[in-house]
């Protein structure tokens, strides 16, 4: 079936060939047998990406290590704010190549990557440059056992070597995200970006090198994850942390390898995220937040809607609402062939099982983006709980609408599943949100919106989707080891 091709990424045409680059103790270089970057509009290969071999992880990694004791070393809260201020006005001063390769990467509207992920890599460094500042050390008085007093602070000191591994979904956004805290925290980083979207961690390395970073400080290796680079970099013994946002079946991979090394990490890993309607919600908006939690970047965000449930008296009119708006709703291709198979894997399944109300396919445009990762928009009903395809993690613009009869009901069914990131909660009634969403077991709960972000507060998620939090000063504790001072007076 045809789609609105207004409101999709337009085919590309010909393009010059995109030549992506290792950055390792301040050096930018191709080492490693190249392999293809692939648009994911059109299935055209648009470039080569050098997978980084055993000898450029180690180099990298020694490079982090080198710089912990160079000029990094002398580097204080208030000059490593500056840096990432600095670092910040690099991206603002490159924001269209910034926007352009995140588009030629990822196949999403440049009105999402200009408007949510450059933005938000920016407000990343902005960030965590103010809150690393502002941070104070901690000191009191205490009473010793032979009566006099004793001063005690805190040190907050940099773990060390941070491995920063990123997924394709939000690439920047996601990037920036753990290496900004890293840096604040006086850290240095080797990052590992998804092998599907390079050039955007590319870009930013150069801008790291624009603004005077300490060579070894920012480091990046490309390469895939499973028994090459990421497998290489996660378990390799001179790293002293481990960053990685993913699938939890990568997560557990990585945990093995950190465990060797007893070294810590912060995961956010998968989700299934579940929305919850009462009847006396504000159905219009309600539907409008669900198109949004569920079809944003085609529904390739950790924390969109892929479960919702209704109260039977307005299920068949929420449905119909959204069914109908799914048809609209602007979007783009996934992330690769093989996701995309993945996903139709999943419609084939609700398809013979449950009832499509929308979407189900893959568009036809009659030109270069047939060759394309596309899958429309797709909105199904009438599932069992245990289906594959509403109880494992899509990660695509799929979501399944089914109706409960009670708030016990509604929130049981939120909470089954390995899964606890995210979810929504539609209600007027002001008693019943703040009764339900604390019970449900996720990091997160909105209420009557979705993905209102406040850098500051918790993110994470808990079962399998994750293990810590990030933002704001949780960032900051994670990167930081706390070490005790007590001189006594």
């Amino acid at each position: 079936m045809s789609s609105p091709a207004g409101q999709l990424p337009e085919a590309r045409g010909a393009r010059k060939a995109v030549r992506i680059r290792h950055y390792t103790a301040g050096r930018f270089h191709t080492d490693g047998e190249p392999f293809p970057l692939v648009d994911p509009v059109d299935g055209r290969t648009v470039g080569q990406v050098p997978e980084a071999g055993a000898a450029t992880v180690d180099a990298a990694v020694r490079a982090a290590r080198e710089a912990l004791s160079g000029p990094w070393a002398s580097y204080g809260p208030a000059d490593r704010s500056r840096v990432l201020h600095r670092v910040a006005d690099g991206i603002e001063a490159r924001f269209e190549e910034f926007v352009a390769a995140e588009c030629s990467d990822t196949g999403k509207p440049r009105e999402l990557a200009a408007s949510v992920d450059i933005p938000r890599g920016i407000a990343n460094f902005r960030a965590y440059a103010d809150l690393s500042a502002s941070r104070s050390e901690q000191s009191w008085h205490t009473e010793t056992p032979d009566g006099r007093g004793a001063l005690n602070y805190t040190v907050h000191k940099p773990l060390g070597v941070v491995a920063v591994v990123a997924p394709w979904n939000l690439p920047l956004l996601l990037l920036t995200w753990k290496v900004a805290p890293a840096l604040a925290m006086g850290n240095t980083v080797v990052a590992k970006p998804s092998e599907l979207t390079p050039s955007t961690a590319e870009l930013l390395a150069e801008v790291m090198d624009e603004v005077g970073l300490p060579a070894g400080v920012f480091n990046l290796v490309h390469g895939h994850g499973a028994d090459a680079a990421g497998a290489r970099l996660t378990g390799h013994p001179g790293v002293d942390a481990i960053a990685f946002t993913g699938e939890s079946r990568t997560g557990r991979a990585i945990m093995h390898a950190a465990a060797d090394q007893l070294t810590p990490v912060s995961f956010e890993l998968g989700g299934k995220n579940a929305g919850i309607v009462f009847a006396d919600a504000d159905l219009e908006k309600a539907v409008a937040g669900t198109l949004r939690s569920s079809f944003t970047n085609s529904g390739q965000v950790c924390l969109c809607t892929e479960r919702v449930y209704v109260e039977r008296p307005v299920f068949e009119e929420f449905t119909a609402a959204l069914a109908k708006g799914a048809e609209s709703v602007p979007y783009g291709p996934l992330a690769s062939a093989e996701h995309r198979d993945k996903v139709a894997g999943y419609l084939a399944k609700a398809a013979a099982d449950g009832t499509v109300r929308a979407g189900g396919d893959s568009p036809v445009f009659g030109d270069a983006r047939d060759g394309g990762f596309w899958v429309r928009p797709t909105v199904l009903t009438g599932l069992p709980e245990d289906h594959p395809a509403v109880r494992e993690e899509i990660f695509g613009p799929v979501v399944h609408v089914a109706p409960f009869d009670t708030e016990e009901e509604a929130v049981a069914l939120a909470n089954a599943g390995p899964y606890g990131l995210a979810a929504t909660v539609w209600t007027g009634d002001l008693s019943r949100a703040h009764r339900v969403a604390p019970r449900l077991d996720v990091g997160i709960a909105w209420v009557n919106t979705w993905n209102l972000r406040d850098l500051r507060t918790p993110f994470g998620g808990v079962k399998a989707s994750g293990i810590g939090r990030e933002g704001g000063h949780h960032s900051l504790d994670f990167f930081s080891e706390p070490m005790n001072v007590c001189v006594k007076i």
